[in-house]
């Protein structure tokens, strides 16, 4: 069976803030015109300011994707080192007020902001995006209906963001509540089939809701442009090694529901409405809380179902070259997520600066 048609993209939005202060701090572009010297379009500029986003080049397998991110994150410390900035991976600054952020001199990002006001201006939050690579469209929404029941188990795997404005959100993934202001977020609907979905970006462009498919700010989509399917509900993890964990489960899921579909068989599709009740719980409890099971219909340790993800994907992971990647999705389980890590790092410093340093700490 094909499973080198599953390459792997990953782009990453780190924070950049005040090495003295730890506050976000506008780079003014420096650390994007800086880093196109070495590693050309792969460092963009985001909404914010302070914040920059990363990509890889298209990966073949995971360890080519560990290396890209490594090299990325690497290269950007050291840039923003020299340029006097320091850099994080949380998908929210501890205690930085977005009422006080720059937005960047774009006309795109002043349309968005002049369309949806404070709910553009506030959403100061950094995410992990993870695409992998399909066939075919036909293949790439298929796989993309079935995918959503895991979401919310990767996602608390991921979740890196208790903090907000200086205060304890009690979320494990505040980022989540933040983007919930967007229209056309969250876990997406069910489509018959791509001829569908497209009908419906073609009705939203036709009434003026959006003017290309990339307004679509789901939490997973069937890529307008490429023949991905692109992950986006994971909140920046703290680490490299958190970033490798979630890829490499991403990619397994769609492997398997590939491999099942040569056989004839699919995985149960499962209502958006009901997903999203495992969502809630990621984003409130992580991997300590409890998820729904729909198929007993009842409450499972979350930890519990992420195990049997683990065995679901099993079979696909020497072909794909990633079996390694099982140890880092059991140390996320073991030691807790990066919000855990956090939480901790504020109890043990007892201020939001130490928890700053702590995220620097873990950059690469």
């Amino acid at each position: 069976m094909n499973f080198q048609q599953f390459t792997i993209g990953i782009e990453e939005e780190y924070m950049i803030f005040d090495p003295s202060t730890r506050e976000l701090k506008s780079h003014d572009q420096k650390i994007v015109e800086q880093s196109q010297k070495v590693l050309k379009d792969r460092v963009k500029a985001e909404m914010h300011q302070a914040v920059v986003e990363v990509e890889t080049s298209i990966c073949r397998n995971i360890e080519e994707a560990d290396q890209d991110v490594r090299l990325l994150r690497k290269s950007l410390q050291q840039i923003a080192g020299d340029l006097g900035y320091g850099i994080g991976a949380s998908g929210t600054h501890p205690f930085s007020k977005w009422e006080s952020q720059m937005i960047t001199d774009n006309p795109r990002y002043f349309q968005i902001v002049n369309e949806m006001q404070d709910a553009a201006r506030s959403n100061l939050i950094f995410g992990l995006h993870v695409h992998v690579g399909m066939e075919t469209r036909e293949m790439a929404i298929h796989i993309a209906n079935s995918v959503r029941y895991f979401l919310p188990h990767i996602f608390a795997l991921s979740t890196n963001s208790p903090f907000w404005e200086g205060r304890n959100t009690g979320f494990k993934s505040y980022r989540s509540k933040v983007f919930d202001k967007f229209p056309r977020t969250g876990i997406p609907d069910f489509f018959e089939s791509i001829e569908e979905y497209d009908n419906y970006v073609k009705l939203l462009v036709k009434t003026n809701c959006i003017d290309n498919a990339k307004k679509i700010w789901w939490d997973l989509r069937v890529h307008p442009f490429f023949n991905t399917v692109e992950f986006r509900i994971c909140d920046i993890p703290l680490t490299v090694d958190d970033t490798i964990a979630i890829a490499m489960l991403f990619q397994a899921i769609c492997a398997k529901l590939y491999k099942l579909r040569m056989q004839n068989m699919n995985y149960i599709i499962y209502k958006r409405s009901l997903v999203n009740e495992n969502k809630w719980r990621a984003s409130r409890y992580g991997i300590d809380g409890l998820m729904i099971d729909f198929g007993k219909e009842c409450e499972v340790n979350t930890r519990a179902l992420i195990y049997e993800l683990l065995d679901f994907v099993e079979d696909v992971l020497d072909d794909l070259g990633s079996r390694s990647g099982i140890d880092l999705v059991n140390q996320i389980i073991e030691r807790g997520t990066g919000a855990d890590q956090q939480l901790q790092a504020f109890t043990d410093t007892g201020s939001f600066t130490g928890v700053v340093d702590f995220i620097q700490s873990k950059f690469i």
